[in-house]
C-alpha cells in the first residue's frame, strides 16, 4: 500500500475509541479520556494513561470524557484526543495527511455531525467521511447489507445503544437510545448505594458489571466481594453482592433497550420484519456482551438474538472494511472533504 494513501477507521465512542488500519485491523483500542490540567489547560494524558488518573487525581488535573452519549460534549478535547489516535496509529513520521472515516451514533443531529467532521480534519485528516454507527457495526458482522433481505443489528456501546434494519445498503428504520454500559455502571453504583449503604466509584461498577452482572436472573447465582466506602462512618467496608442485584440494579434501563428495538420493528416495512424473524437480530457492541442480553431481547421480542463475533471490535473493523471499498459503500457513507 503506497505512503500517500493511508487510511484509518475510527470507531469513536463514549468509553472506548478503537483504531482500524487496513491490512493491519485494530491497531488501537483505548479509553476515550482525556487528562487536562486545569492551570494552563494542558492536555497530560490520552487514552489508557488518562484513565488510570480517573477518580485517583489532584485538584488541578481532571480526566474528561469529550464524549457524552456518544456526541462530542467537549470539542476542543475530542480534536486533541483525535490527533493523539492518529499520530499513534501511523507512528511518528507523517509525511501525507490520512483519510479518516468515522462511526457515528444513527441518531447524531447534522450539527453534531459537522462538529465530528471539522474535528477530525482538525486533527489532521486530509478528508473525513463519517458512517453511521449501526451500518459498521453490520459490515463488521459479515452481513451482507447490500442485499434487499431486512437485518436487524442491536449495536449496544458505552453511551448509546443504536438499533436498526438495514436493507440495500441503508437504513430503513432505526432509533438511538442513550442507554448503554456507563448507565449500566451508574444504575449498579446507585443500587449498591440504596441497598448496601456503600459507596464505589465509575471503575469498581463497571467491573462488578463484567464480573457477575446479568440481564436476566440466574439460577446459579455469581457472587462478587464488593469494597467502597461506608455511607454512614465514612470508612472502608467489604460487602458481598450477587448477580440478582445486578439483574435488578439493570431493570429500568434493560426495558428501555427492549422498548426502543419493538419500536424499531414497529416502523419496520412487514416484508421485512418477515426477513428479520427469519434470521434473527445482531448484537454487537461491548454491552451486548453482558451475560444473558441475547435471551433477554429473544423472549421479549420474539426474534432470536445472536451475538457477533468480536461484538467489542464490529464497529471499527467495519469503517475499516467501509473505507477499503468506498466506491461499493458510497450509499451508507456521509462523505465530508
Amino acid at each position: 500500500m503506497p505512503l500517500w494513501s493511508k487510511k484509518i477507521g475510527i470507531d469513536l465512542g463514549t468509553t472506548y475509541t478503537l483504531v482500524h488500519l487496513p491490512k493491519r485491523g485494530i491497531v488501537i483500542n483505548e479509553p476515550s479520556v482525556v487528562a487536562i490540567s486545569l492551570i494552563d489547560k494542558k492536555i497530560l494524558a490520552v487514552g489508557n494513561e488518562a484513565k488510570e488518573m480517573i477518580g485517583r487525581t489532584p485538584e488541578s488535573i481532571v480526566a474528561v470524557r469529550p464524549l457524552k452519549d456518544g456526541v462530542i460534549a467537549d470539542y476542543r478535547t475530542t480534536e486533541a484526543m483525535l490527533r493523539y489516535f492518529i499520530g499513534k496509529a501511523l507512528g511518528g513520521v507523517r509525511l501525507f495527511r490520512p483519510e479518516v472515516m468515522v462511526a457515528v451514533p444513527a441518531g447524531i443531529t447534522s450539527t453534531e455531525r459537522r462538529a465530528v467532521i471539522d474535528a477530525t480534519l482538525a486533527a489532521g485528516a486530509k478528508a473525513a467521511y463519517i458512517i453511521k454507527e449501526p451500518i459498521a457495526a453490520a459490515i463488521g458482522a459479515n452481513i451482507p447489507i447490500g442485499s434487499a433481505t431486512g437485518h436487524m443489528v442491536v449495536d449496544m456501546g458505552g453511551g448509546t445503544s443504536e438499533i436498526a434494519v438495514i436493507s440495500l445498503g441503508g437504513i430503513v428504520s432505526s432509533t438511538s437510545v442513550r442507554i448503554g454500559g456507563n448507565r449500566f455502571d451508574a444504575d449498579i453504583a446507585e443500587h449498591i448505594k440504596k441497598k448496601y449503604n456503600l459507596a464505589v466509584g465509575e471503575r469498581t461498577s463497571e467491573d462488578i458489571k463484567i464480573q457477575i452482572g446479568s440481564a436476566m436472573y440466574m439460577k446459579e447465582k455469581l457472587k462478587m466481594e464488593v469494597r467502597g466506602r461506608d455511607m454512614i462512618t465514612g470508612l472502608p467496608r467489604t460487602v458481598t453482592v450477587t448477580s440478582d442485584d445486578i439483574t435488578e440494579a439493570l431493570q429500568h434501563n434493560l426495558e428501555g433497550v427492549i422498548a426502543a428495538v419493538k419500536s424499531v420493528l414497529f416502523n419496520t416495512p412487514p416484508e421485512l420484519s418477515a426477513d428479520v424473524i427469519d434470521k434473527g437480530m445482531v448484537l454487537s457492541g461491548g454491552t451486548s456482551l453482558l451475560r444473558n442480553m441475547d435471551k433477554l431481547l429473544s423472549q421479549a421480542i420474539g426474534v432470536e438474538a445472536y451475538v457477533a463475533d468480536e461484538a467489542l471490535l464490529c464497529v471499527a473493523k467495519g469503517t475499516g472494511v467501509a473505507l477499503d471499498n468506498l466506491e461499493a459503500y458510497k450509499r451508507s457513507i456521509l462523505a465530508s472533504r
